[in-house]
């Protein structure tokens, strides 16, 4: 019965199948034979298998594939989305012996698309149906599986406790498995630190198909999954993250300052102020140039201040009011609300149902068609002067020049080492800066990453050296991309070093020993040192 049952799997994964195999150096046969071999009951094939002749396929690939500034000869031979551990396991297994790339997805906002992206034969191991969250409010924990979006984490959470709060990342529709695995920086970051910060186990398939928890890899992998890329040890299916105690209100606002109304000289001070500035308070910056609202057809710059404050508007004004009295903060400009709220509220219309966190499509699509993202880290303030020449560059681009963030560090955040996690980012970084630039049109595709990659070269004077850092979840292949096939340890150290500096060093043993085949592997994943050169 059983050899029977695996014959018809076969046979249904073959008709699917064999159309619209990629040029591999297997078979579609082989692959089908040994899937049916090792996975999938026969009922659940339509949920878990879909190839180019099912409707299915172009439904998943493109659902998540924002960015269309990203292309690729090949698209994936199949792509799998598993319903348990034992569908990834076998796809592993199977992608191995017949010599396959493995895509891993969980939200699919990889800025360079390198969750669903590859230039030689590949599978997508899509997480979507791997989402459940488990919230333990005795305990404060909670086990989130990678293929859930913060969102849903964000919404399971409060549905338990009003009290409890996650950090981790304002987008809601971000994965979780990749923003984890990256670092993580939210709104909390300065009370709580990053997301990696509160992570004390994780659940790992590492490619000889083998579960891990923390205990049983280790420490060593332990550390590296946690900023250092999961998609280069293995397929991270689960996280445990520690909840944090929240108060019942948190208090926002988002008070926006032009050049005509002293922006340069808020700006200014921000930046020597805003690493330093009570734990409980994040104020971010949102840089952006538009007509003038005083001096027809000229362009000035915009600088938004968003804050959180965990805690009270009379706390905050009194914060404010010894920390940045510059702004001119008042009541009026201010939002008491619950943390869940305000997660919503970075998003959404006021009054918006809670149930918009549970959606996992991106709004506002028509306005990302095409983008670039690049970032770095500022260790000193810039001068009025380097100010000045940002305004005017930007002034100069005309119409949807590229938008900057300044996020600011401190705090929690330098509570621990560089060395710590993967993640360096640690004391001594003011503030990190996200260029971004969108736009509609593949043919102003090169003129406008020209533009994004001008003011990223005017800022070189500013910004951290040795390396010049940047931070890994906003991915970005200027930076170096590893050779096809197995790469180099000196080309990925053009690249590792400026996402995760010394620590990069330490990445690549970990990898050597855990992946010495270099199984798990894209543009800019950790390599062993099997491929030193």
């Amino acid at each position: 019965m059983i050899t029977f049952k695996k014959s018809i799997i076969f046979v249904l994964l073959s008709i699917w199948l064999s159309l619209s195999w990629a040029t591999s150096a297997s078979s579609p046969d082989d692959f089908l034979e040994c899937l049916s071999h090792h996975t999938i009951n026969s009922n659940s094939i339509s949920q878990v298998i879909h190839t180019p002749n099912n409707s299915s396929y172009s439904t998943i690939l493109n659902s998540f594939s924002t960015n269309l500034r990203l292309t690729s000869k090949l698209k994936p031979s199949i792509i799998i989305t598993p319903l348990n551990e034992s569908d990834i396991q076998a796809t592993i297994y199977c992608s191995k012996i017949h010599d396959l790339q493995i895509r891993i997805r969980s939200g699919g906002h990889d800025y360079e698309g390198l969750s669903y992206i590859s230039d030689t034969p590949f599978v997508i191991i899509d997480l979507r149906n791997l989402r459940s969250i488990s919230v333990d409010t005795e305990n404060k924990t909670a086990w989130i599986q990678s293929g859930a979006i913060l969102g849903e984490a964000y919404y399971r959470v409060a549905e338990k406790s009003k009290k409890l709060a996650v950090a981790a990342g304002v987008c809601p529709t971000v994965g979780v498995g990749g923003h984890f695995s990256g670092g993580g920086y939210s709104m909390l970051s300065r009370k709580f630190g990053i997301a990696i910060d509160n992570i004390i186990d994780a659940k790992l398939i590492d490619a000889n198909g083998k579960i891990h928890d923390r205990e049983s890899m280790g420490e060593d992998l332990f550390w590296a999954i946690r900023g250092g890329g999961g998609t280069s040890f293995g397929l991270i299916v689960s996280w445990k993250v520690k909840l944090l105690d929240i108060p019942e209100k948190v208090t926002i606002f988002n008070v926006t300052r032009t050049l005509e109304q002293n922006a340069t000289q808020l700006v200014y001070k921000w930046q020597h102020i805003a690493d330093k500035v009570d734990n409980n308070l994040v104020l971010r910056l949102s840089l952006t140039s538009r007509e003038s609202p005083v001096l027809r057809g000229k362009r000035t710059v915009y600088v938004s201040f968003t804050t959180l404050y965990v805690g009270g508007v009379n706390e905050l004004l009194h914060e404010m009011k010894k920390s940045f009295p510059e702004l001119g903060l008042v009541k009026e400009d201010c939002i008491e609300l619950s943390w869940i709220e305000s997660v919503l509220y970075s998003w959404f219309p006021r009054g918006t149902s809670l149930d918009a966190l549970l959606d996992r499509k991106i709004k506002d699509l028509a306005g990302y068609l095409y983008f670039k993202r690049k970032s770095d880290y500022v260790q000193q303030p810039i001068s009025i002067a380097g100010l000045e020449g940002l305004w005017k560059l930007m002034n100069e681009q005309g119409q949807s020049p590229p938008d900057l963030m300044f996020t600011p560090y401190g705090g929690k955040i330098s509570d621990f080492s560089e060395s710590e996690t993967p993640f360096p980012h640690r004391a001594g970084n003011i503030y990190q800066i996200q260029y971004g630039l969108n736009w509609q049109k593949r043919e102003d595709s090169p003129k406008n990453i020209a533009r994004i990659r001008k003011i990223y070269r005017y800022m070189s004077k500013y910004i951290s050296k040795s390396p010049r850092a940047a931070y890994f979840n906003y991915r970005d292949l200027d930076l170096g991309v590893n050779n096809k096939g197995n790469t180099s340890y000196a080309q990925a150290k053009i690249w590792g070093e400026k996402y995760f500096k010394n620590n990069f060093d330490r990445l690549v043993k970990v990898k050597t020993k855990f992946d010495p085949t270099n199984f798990f592997r894209n543009e800019q994943s950790i390599p062993p040192l099997l491929s030193y050169a």
